[in-house]
């Protein structure tokens, strides 16, 4: 590291800089392997000497000072934000978190993506741009594309690059639209951009960005392919987009959800494009959809979704048929103007998606204006393409006095858009406990059930409206109705997402507590896998059945055991659960916990004579899953409660063969304390020292050799350790073993 001056402090910082490292050219050490490089700079892996730690280092055609104020950023440690450990003068170079994957560019172009992959890298950027958007002052990215979007060794995203463009340092927008084209960037530019009069770039610039990069994700294809920059500013300044038919057919149904949060991120009015901080919830619920191969809960997380893109994309529904003159007036609000150019033939105009006029004036909120489209004899009970009627359009904006007039005219409260919903649907699922209400004293029906059998009951119990299931209760006559999908009640569901107040008020009506779903859970199941302890405590005061299995049989003890919640885990066991029952693969709990790395859940297992040594599917213990998944404080917290460290499973190998393979260095340590076999064999004859030779681990293959490993042993190809390491070519290694 550089030198500091008699006070501790290198003379080169300023005061604002002095949590920044700075590094100098003897800090790396000299093979410096270039990844990758571009127009702006090059990026190298390199090592440093002193930390022992991968990382790379990127030149930049950027000013030192530039350089500086990325660091700064960069220092923000944030899951999905690219860590800056510093910079160096001498070479001009940004050291950064190494990424091993490379950019999201590449692997678009060189791997076939899976459908859970896409939405997790999808959601994965929303997460980092929503941090940078929250701060204050915002950080605006301005560059956001897929070459900066780095991946690693289980493609999990990062985004680099953000704060390097400033709009501040461009003396007019051409200047600023020329840089950003010469960094190829000009597929990801808004059209507002391009207008005469542009307003500086806002956070709605980086909204638009990332829906192109969502398409390409989607997609995997580059946007715009073979248009040249001046057709694609064309296109883009007149609303063109990306052809949504190019994504594959093969996609999943939430694909239809994530299209739609594409389209609106892409909207030509800024204004419309939703914020990070909406967006990521929305990419959220669809990444859980598709994240687990278990798709249990694939009903209730797509109900927490469903209607909120139509609800966004109704008030800035585009006419296409040319009947602009009185829907314009309407979307500028200009009531008075409607009101005296209103005649009896603009009530028959359809617009698009065969919404009526009525529709539209239904969700402006003017409430005269659409007194008087109904005296001109529209129809109250007008359907779209989609299904919606006015009804429905009034209570999704919770207009509560456009829909009492609407119920006034007669408006049919039982109807129905495609997917099944009636109005009382939308009101429930927003908590609009007035409206709710109206709907019900209007012949809405309580028990009305969507395509995939939700009703209202559902929706109010798994969003928490309290207001709206005390609603509906009294009109109920049962709270047990299963939806289609998972066959969950009402109570399953306020158990998945843990309120209480409802989960007591269904218990109170008389909800099932032990009734099973489609997949053999009870609600102590789902509350146990949300980790909702006061739910778990409740159901359980209710006789709940502890030792219920489900069909994979998981009990509650084994859900809350794979999570990590050490609190139920203890209120479970307090109760007599047997912490050694064993699911359909023969796992237990002790199992779950050690495989995700929960040392405190650990702890409690043990503590209730839960079996350490218990051996699993293919004889694997604890210990092995623990080792063999990089879990050092699950491995430490085994051994010290009497875990053997040389039981071997079906194939021969001990922890330490796990270990050494996972390349995890504490483990060994402290399997080799706790007097592991270093020179055990596996099935094919290999020991710990083979196979930290075969990755070049040089600190494990030192631990190994320094507790006694034999170096001349041999494997079942008649391999040495040494000759595991001369076929990795690692010098170090090899001088290792063949002194």
């Amino acid at each position: 590291m550089t030198a500091t001056n008699s006070n501790g402090r290198d003379p080169s910082r300023d005061d604002s800089l002095e949590r920044l490292n700075y590094f100098k050219k003897d800090d790396f050490e000299n093979d410096w392997d270039k990844v990758a490089e571009h127009k702006f700079g090059r990026v190298y892996k390199v090592k440093l000497k002193l930390w022992r730690q991968t990382c790379a280092l990127k030149t930049m055609t950027s000013d030192y000072r530039n350089m500086i104020n990325m660091s700064k950023i960069g220092n923000m440690k944030f899951n999905y934000l690219i860590f800056i450990y510093g910079i160096s003068k001498d070479p001009p170079v940004l050291v950064m978190e190494y990424m091993s994957k490379g950019s999201l560019d590449n692997i678009l172009n060189s791997h076939v993506l899976m459908w859970p992959k896409k939405f997790q890298m999808i959601h994965e950027v929303t997460m980092g741009m929503n941090f940078l958007h929250s701060l204050k002052p915002p950080i605006l990215h301005l560059n956001l594309k897929p070459a900066n979007i780095l991946l690693d060794d289980h493609l999990h995203v990062k985004i680099s690059d953000f704060g390097l463009i400033k709009w501040e340092e461009f003396s007019r927008m051409t200047e600023f639209v020329e840089h950003l084209s010469a960094r190829g960037n000009i597929h990801y530019v808004p059209p507002e951009t391009f207008t005469q009069n542009p307003e500086p770039p806002g956070t709605k610039y980086d909204v638009y960005s990332f829906s192109i990069v969502m398409w390409e994700i989607l997609s995997q294809q580059r946007s715009y392919q073979g248009l040249s920059m001046t057709e694609i500013l064309i296109r883009v300044s007149t609303g063109k987009r990306p052809s949504v038919e190019k994504i594959p057919e093969d996609k999943p149904p939430e694909c239809h959800d994530m299209i739609g949060v594409m389209e609106q991120s892409w909207h030509q009015d800024c204004n419309q494009r939703p914020a990070f901080s909406e967006t990521v919830r929305l990419t959220e619920v669809l990444s859980e959809v598709l994240k687990i191969p278990d798709t249990k809960s694939r009903g209730e997380i797509r109900k927490s979704l469903t209607k909120q893109i139509w609800l966004n994309a109704s008030n800035k529904t585009a006419d296409t048929s040319g009947n602009t003159s009185i829907y314009s007036l309407l979307v500028k609000k200009d009531f008075e103007s409607f009101k005296k150019v209103l005649k009896k033939e603009h009530v028959a105009m359809l617009f698009k998606d065969n919404d009526s006029l009525l529709h539209h004036a239904v969700a402006s909120g003017d409430k005269e204006s659409v007194q008087m489209v109904l005296n001109l004899g529209a129809s109250v009970n007008c359907q779209s393409v989609k299904g919606y009627t006015p009804l429905i359009i009034a209570v999704l904006h919770k207009y509560y006095e456009i829909c009492s007039l609407l119920t006034d005219c007669g408006a049919d409260t039982t109807l129905s858009d495609g997917d099944q919903w009636t109005a009382l649907h939308f009101a429930t699922q927003a908590g609009d406990d007035r409206t709710t209400r109206l709907l019900l004293n209007n012949k809405a029906r309580a028990d009305a059930k969507e395509k995939d059998g939700w009703t209202p009951l559902h929706l109010a119990a798994q969003n928490g409206h309290e207001n709206i299931v005390r609603i509906l209760l009294p009109r109920l006559d049962s709270v047990d109705e299963q939806e289609r999908q998972s066959g969950r009640t009402a109570l399953h569901v306020a158990c998945v997402y843990g309120h209480v107040n409802i989960v007591k008020l269904l218990l109170k009506q008389g909800a099932d507590v032990n009734k099973a779903d489609n997949f053999q859970s009870t609600s102590l199941h789902l509350a146990a896998d949300g980790g909702h302890f006061r739910v778990v405590h409740l159901l359980m005061n209710e006789k709940a059945d502890l030792q219920k299995f489900d069909d994979q049989s998981y009990s509650p003890l084994h859900f809350a055991a794979l999570k990590g919640y050490a609190g139920i885990c203890r209120l479970l066991l307090s109760k007599g659960v047997d912490p050694d029952s064993r699911t359909h693969q023969n796992w237990t709990a002790m199992h779950l916990a050690s495989l995700k790395g929960h040392p405190e859940t650990v702890l409690v297992l043990e503590e209730h004579h839960g079996s350490v040594n218990v051996q699993g599917k293919d004889g694997w213990t604890p210990l092995h899953l623990a080792c063999h998944h990089g879990q050092e404080e699950v491995v430490s917290v085994l051994l010290a409660a009497g875990a053997d460290p040389n039981l071997a499973e079906d194939n021969g190998w001990t922890p330490l063969h796990l270990a050494c393979n996972s390349s995890c260095f504490p483990s060994v340590l402290q399997l080799i304390s706790h007097q592991a076999n270093v020179n055990a064999l596996n099935n094919n004859q290999s020991t710990p020292l083979h196979l930290a030779a075969q990755l070049s681990n040089i600190p494990i293959i030192k631990a190994l050799l320094m507790n006694n490993a034999q170096q001349g042993m041999l494997d079942s190809k008649g391999c040495t350790a040494l000759t595991m390491a001369q076929r990795g070519n690692n010098t170090e290694a090899v001088q290792l073993l063949d002194s």
